[in-house]
């Protein structure tokens, strides 16, 4: 059975932030203003994005579920449409608001409506894509006569300096001597945003406008070969294992060592990511669904950083997909990197846009550095 979005919605809190007013909104972490920042945001190209954080008070906007909640609820899949109408509920995201209960529980929660089924996915980026994996199978299999799906992230409330606490002294006035040793927490503090992104799926297309058919998804693990690379409420061992933060002697232990930080590992990130991506998972998929650049109108890549952009254009070229970038949709510079949203909010703004046409292929990109997990989906305009 075909399976169509039909609408895509999304909820950014608050207004834009710029480079400028980053610091001020997550504060300082040691007193200190940050050494790597300027750095990282002249490489990642991001100009603005957005914060669950009142710039005067430092105080949370919104939950997590709030922000998914609130995407949900600007969904108008046709005429009418309440929120009571949702079969299935599936919700992504890295962030959630607790340990326990589930994400998509709290974020139904939010949203009341009717009894419906619920599913919480976990993991990094492509978290929100396993959330609307679950929910396209759903519909597929006429389980479900729809489904909605959400990705969203609160990243800020990782990234805001009460969460980093105080350094020791004595390592403070290290990393003043060498910057690089805070870069892997430093690092992920200028490239992340928060916000939420939802789309309702239905057996039927939209009976005015356009509808997006999922043609495939593929979501593939290499986690059996790489160690860790992105991670918070852990500690990653010199041996590249991972350290939960149970762990540790005590929780106070686990605080004090700034355990539960979002942290990457800058090194392995740059070495094998693009490597994975496109070397491993897209040549497999060239061949299993015989792609070819010419059949593939937009490519919509969610890429953290625009750091990696020439060399991800290089390594598909090499591969023989060299989709031309003027092809390439991404609003990265203008939303921030939102993590398991990303690709939510990419495809909401192009879905608005008047831009696509009917027949039209879209190639949707998702990587994940958590353990380096790489989705790759194709939608067809209807």
């Amino acid at each position: 059975m075909s399976v169509y979005i039909t609408d895509l919605a999304t909820f950014l809190p608050n207004q834009p932030v710029a480079n400028e007013q980053m610091e001020g909104i997550l504060g300082l972490v040691n007193q200190l203003p940050s050494r790597t920042r300027r750095i990282i945001l002249r490489n990642n190209k991001i100009k603005t994005r957005y914060y669950a954080i009142d710039p005067k008070t430092g105080l949370p906007t919104h939950s997590n579920a709030g922000l998914s909640a609130g995407a949900v609820r600007k969904l108008r899949p046709y005429e009418h449409f309440t929120l009571e109408d949702i079969e299935c509920l599936c919700c992504g995201t890295s962030s959630p608001d607790q340990i326990l209960p589930g994400h998509a529980p709290m974020v139904h929660g939010e949203l009341g409506g009717s009894p419906c089924e619920v599913l919480s996915a976990a993991g990094v980026c492509t978290a929100g894509m396993s959330a609307l994996k679950y929910a396209w199978m759903n519909v597929a299999m006429g389980l479900s006569k729809n489904a909605v799906a959400t990705g969203s992230e609160l990243a800020s409330s990782f990234m805001h300096a009460r969460m980093c606490g105080e350094i020791d002294p004595d390592k403070a006035a290290q990393l003043e001597s060498e910057p690089g040793l805070s870069f892997e927490a430093d690092f992920l503090r200028w490239m992340l945003s928060d916000g939420a992104g939802a789309a309702f799926l239905s057996s039927d297309p939209s009976p005015q406008g356009i509808s997006l058919r999922i043609d495939w998804i593929d979501l593939i693990s290499y986690a059996n070969e790489m160690e860790t690379c992105m991670y918070a409420g852990a500690d990653k061992l010199e041996d590249g294992t991972i350290r939960g933060w149970r762990e540790p002697a005590s929780l106070a232990n686990a605080i004090a060592n700034h355990t539960f930080m979002i942290k990457q590992d800058v090194k392995l990130l740059n070495k094998e990511v693009i490597t994975f991506a496109v070397e491993r998972a897209l040549v497999e998929l060239v061949v299993k669904h015989n792609l070819s650049a010419e059949a593939i109108d937009w490519f919509l890549p969610h890429y953290s950083s625009a750091y990696f952009r020439d060399d991800l254009r290089n390594r598909m070229e090499k591969i023989g997909l060299p989709i031309p970038t003027e092809r390439w949709f991404t609003n990265l510079a203008t939303k921030g990197n939102t993590g398991s949203a990303s690709i939510y909010i990419m495809l909401e703004e192009l879905f608005h846009s008047g831009q696509l046409k009917k027949g039209e292929k879209l190639l949707c990109f998702i990587p994940e550095s958590g353990r380096f997990s790489m989705c790759y989906m194709m939608l067809t305009v209807c």
